[in-house]
């Protein structure tokens, strides 16, 4: 996700997308400690998504 995509949301958007990013995160974590999770570099793809989403909702104010 680049962060032109999520600049241009507002922020209600925003703190929905941040919800689900959360829920996925959890999930990903989840998946990794039962050695499910083959793909583990999901896990830093959605940490950087959610720190993008944070800055974008500390911008908008």
């Amino acid at each position: 996700m680049n962060y032109t995509e999520i600049k241009e949301k507002n922020r209600e958007e925003l703190i929905t997308l941040l919800k689900d990013k959360k829920m996925l995160l959890f999930e990903l974590k989840v998946k990794q400690k039962t050695m499910q999770l083959t793909k583990t570099s999901d896990l830093r793809v959605c940490k950087k998504d959610i720190a993008k989403i944070k800055t974008a909702i500390s911008a908008i104010g």
